[in-house]
C-alpha cells in the first residue's frame, strides 16, 4: 500500500476493532461469572429490568458521542441475547 494517509486510518482502525475484542471478552468472562451464580443461586437467566436499563442508559451514551442510538441498541441487544444464551446453558448443566 502507497497510500500513507489510509494506511494510518487503518492502522488505527485495526487498533480499535482489537480493544474491543479484548473488552468482550473481559465483559463475557464476567457475564459468564455472573451466569453460574445466577445458576447457583436459583436466579433467572434473563433479567428484563435490567437490560431495559441498560439499553436506556447506553443510547443516552450513544447520543452524548453522536453515535446513532438505534445502533448501539441493536449491538447492546445482541451481546445480551449472548449472555442470555450463556447464562441459560449454565442453568442446564
Amino acid at each position: 500500500m502507497t497510500d500513507d494517509t489510509l494506511k494510518r486510518y487503518r492502522e488505527s482502525i485495526d487498533n480499535i476493532d482489537a480493544a474491543l475484542v479484548f473488552l468482550l471478552a473481559e465483559r463475557f468472562k464476567v457475564t459468564q461469572a455472573v451466569g453460574r451464580y445466577k445458576a447457583e443461586a436459583g436466579l433467572p437467566p434473563a433479567d428484563p429490568g435490567r437490560e431495559g436499563e441498560q439499553i436506556a442508559r447506553l443510547r443516552g451514551l450513544a447520543e452524548a458521542a453522536h453515535l446513532d442510538p438505534d445502533f448501539s441498541e441493536k449491538f447492546l441487544r445482541f451481546i445480551i441475547d449472548e449472555v442470555i444464551r450463556h447464562h441459560e446453558r449454565v442453568r442446564e448443566s
